[in-house]
């Protein structure tokens, strides 16, 4: 008696506990990921803006191949209304990657401090 009694115990515990695990949410994914797994996420969307800005810069009538940095800073900020979209992409999926907030602070730092010169070499590798 003792016997089928823990036996049916044991049912209803495995029963009741077993459906109560936690989906594998955007947190828990995010600690089972790699960096180098979330740079490869991630990388395809930076390229993605920043040949965006590229496309924008080129295409603005106000470029000449011989501008002064700080006019060539003025067309980036400019050629961001226009690619609103792909930077947007790239920093939810910051966000999703690396924490809640994390893709505004990349976007504000690492990555308006190398697009300048990243906009520059494209553009003016990309001249007849």
């Amino acid at each position: 008696m003792i016997a089928g009694a823990f036996l049916g115990l044991s049912l209803v515990v495995t029963v009741a506990v077993e459906p109560f695990q936690l989906p594998l949410g955007a947190a828990a994914a995010r600690m089972q990921m790699s960096l180098q797994q979330k740079n490869a996420v991630i990388g395809p969307l930076m390229r993605s803006a920043t040949d965006c800005i590229v496309r924008a810069v080129a295409a603005d009538p106000r470029f000449r191949s011989a501008m002064k940095p700080g006019d060539l800073n003025e067309l980036i900020v400019a050629s961001i209304d226009i690619c609103v979209e792909p930077m947007r992409a790239m920093i939810d999926a910051h966000d999703r990657l690396f924490g809640e907030g994390s893709g505004e602070a990349f976007f504000m730092g690492p990555y308006l401090d190398v697009l300048p010169a990243a906009v520059t070499r494209q553009v003016r590798g990309n001249l007849p």
